[in-house]
């Protein structure tokens, strides 16, 4: 019996999410420039026809997975609340994504940071400048709403606050002391001491040491 055009779609589309998902895990362990797709279609357990059926070449696999990442961040458009329960929510969903994305952050890190393969990065950030804007806005008028001098300069400085942690991170997931962290962010910051950690396992204070 012919299979129907929505089980059809949905095969296809298992595929795709399947080799997206293979693509993540090998960046993640031999690194973007170092991997390939042989590689990636040995992971996913499909044939290299498709893989290229549906991604013309590795770049195109970064470019997916990154644009991805670029629309979660765009959850902050959804934020409800004051200017103060937008900012903590800002910050503990930044946190969050950080510690339970861990690859894609490091996708994104090693893709912005290489001379060879920040072109992909900027492509992606580029297609996504009217989508960035708005989420720069938003954080800008939180600041605004707040009373600051300089709201554009609170947002870069959040940002590049917000990214270096999740460098960090990256780099030490094993020893950053995230939830410690999070709320010295929201005291700096002004915010309510949060009720209740967030929902990972963060450990102590201690020392940045790779294990």
């Amino acid at each position: 019996m012919p299979r129907s055009a929505s089980t059809n779609r949905e095969l296809r589309e298992r595929s795709r999410e399947r080799i997206l998902a293979a693509a993540l895990e090998v960046f993640a362990e031999k690194g973007y420039e170092a991997a390939s797709i042989s590689d990636v279609t040995q992971r996913a357990a499909v044939s290299r026809g498709l893989v290229t059926y549906y991604f013309a070449s590795k770049q195109s696999l970064a470019a997916e997975l990154l644009d991805r990442w670029l629309d979660g961040i765009g959850a902050i458009l959804t934020l409800q609340g004051s200017a103060d329960q937008k900012l903590a929510g800002i910050i503990d969903g930044s946190l969050l994504a950080a510690v339970s994305t861990l690859p894609i952050q490091r996708l994104a890190i090693s893709l912005m940071m290489q001379p060879g393969t920040h072109d992909v990065f900027a492509a992606v950030e580029s297609a996504k400048a009217a989508q960035l804007g708005e989420i720069e806005d938003v954080i800008r008028s939180i600041f605004a709403e707040r009373g600051a001098a300089d709201p554009a300069v609170e947002e870069m400085l959040l940002r590049a606050t917000l990214e270096g942690v999740t460098v960090k991170l990256a780099i030490y997931p094993e020893t950053f002391p995230v939830e410690a962290v999070r709320r010295r962010l929201h005291e700096g910051y002004g915010l309510p001491v949060p009720a209740s950690p967030l929902p990972i396992t963060s450990p102590e204070i201690g020392r940045l040491r790779a294990e």
